[in-house]
């Protein structure tokens, strides 16, 4: 069918954003069902090379999904279109949410449905560590690397970055050899990349790393280097980087760093955060706009709370995703060349491997700050653990983890009716026993 005009896909892509809810399955999901099946946009094996381009590289692929397809039909303008309006209505709402939880705080349903939907961000967590496991540990050396990453994640308190390149190097040499060792099955031969590809990617990368940096820079010169705002703008950046196997995958390191390197939020706060998040449409990745508006909400000089914060929401989400699309404008003219490169597909499904035992970390880690009252970190040498005290377990988050597990293990309801549910149980809860 002939492409559509650039009007009509712009319609099209907003509904998208608007409707982009529960992840990026779902997402994925949700696009393939329209662009594939009703509008007839893109056949089938072109959607998922496209997916399979966007899976090796960092940041949200649903949204980078979005970006390639856009920049097939209709060029530059295309993929800013679609790249755009899939993050846009997100990003407003999680603002909005933002706003409700700092003004709304102290308020009594504010506050029961934050309490319920903790227990909800519980059993998402691990149902997207079974979701991950069972799509990414199908041999013994897939299963070892997820086991070696938690452990040095949990117990040794390895860099996240070091983590993935160390996977990525892993896979990346045993692909040529050994491929039937990563489960990797055939590729196609190399097709060579369209003509003129190299200046098209030395633009993009140009325009592209000015755009990305040039807010940061700004609020380093005109606030100095230590302001909070300097600091939120490059550790995101630096974030947009290492985003590799998902928005659950970086939670762990983003969490920690946020609350035990900057101090910038409550391991409570950053749960609540993340249950926020769930509720929007959008890539889940939006999390890190929360985050930074909390961080600069609570250090705002010279600004208002709400001014700081807002400047901070409005950076944090440019640098998360301004990278996140460069990295398609670059890679666009390459992606059947990048889709047959056995090696790449190995390192990317090593690195998938050792996000599944980041994700168990994230878990076990969500797990004790929510349930038990107060939990400090403790270090043995080099090993690095957790201590609290069992007899301090929070029996209503408990009741309602296991309510929320049976509604999503055993019901299988869905992730926006999960969260509305335990918030809804959760103000109860509240209201009634305080």
């Amino acid at each position: 069918m002939p492409a559509p005009s650039f009007g009509e896909a712009f319609k099209v892509w907003f509904k998208i954003g608007c409707l982009s809810f529960g992840g990026p399955t779902g997402q994925i999901a949700m696009m393939h069902r329209v662009l594939v099946d009703e509008k007839k946009w893109i056949d089938e094996p072109r959607f998922l090379h496209g997916l399979n381009f966007c899976m090796l590289l960092p940041g949200p692929e649903a949204q980078q999904l979005a970006t390639y397809i856009g920049w097939l039909m209709h060029g530059i303008r295309g993929g800013l279109a679609a790249g755009i309006l899939f993050v846009l209505p997100g990003a407003f709402v999680m603002l909005g949410l933002s706003l409700i939880y700092v003004l709304g705080s102290g308020v009594s349903w504010v506050d029961g449905a934050l309490f319920g939907i903790k227990a909800a961000v519980l059993v998402i967590v691990v149902e997207a560590l079974l979701r991950i496991g069972r799509r990414a540990l199908k041999t013994g050396l897939l299963v070892a690397l997820a086991a070696l990453a938690f452990v040095g994640i949990f117990f040794l308190a390895l860099p996240f970055p070091l983590i993935l390149f160390t996977a990525a190097l892993i896979g990346f040499l045993v692909a040529q050899s050994s491929p039937q060792l990563l489960a990797l099955k055939p590729v196609d031969a190399a097709v060579t990349p369209t003509t003129g590809a190299w200046r098209q990617a030395s633009i993009a990368v140009t325009i592209g790393l000015v755009a990305w940096w040039a807010p940061v820079a700004l609020v380093a010169i005109a606030l100095g280097g230590d302001h909070v705002l300097t600091t939120i703008g490059v550790f995101f950046s630096k974030l947009a980087v290492v985003t590799f196997g998902g928005a659950y995958a970086v939670l762990a390191y983003m969490a920690q760093a946020a609350v035990e390197t900057y101090g910038w939020m409550t391991p409570e706060q950053m749960v609540d955060g993340l249950g926020l998040a769930e509720t929007t449409p959008g890539p889940l990745i939006l999390v890190t706009q929360f985050v930074g508006f909390l961080a600069a909400y609570g250090n705002p000089a010279p600004f208002t709370p709400l001014a700081a914060g807002l400047i901070a929401a409005a950076l944090t989400t440019w640098v998360t995703f301004v990278p996140s699309m460069m990295w398609i404008f670059v890679g666009a003219p390459y992606i059947e060349r990048l889709r047959s490169e056995r090696r790449l597909a190995g390192a990317l499904a090593a690195i998938t491997a050792a996000v599944v035992g980041v994700v168990l970390n994230l878990s076990v880690w969500f797990a004790l700050h929510v349930l038990f009252g107060q939990v400090t970190e403790q270090r043995t040498g080099f090993l690095r653990w957790y201590a609290f005290d069992p007899m301090a377990l929070n029996w209503k988050v408990t009741l309602l983890a296991a309510i929320a597990a049976v509604l999503a293990f055993v019901l299988h309801r869905g992730l926006i009716e999960l969260v509305l549910v335990m918030a809804a149980l959760g103000t109860g809860i509240r209201l009634a026993l305080g």
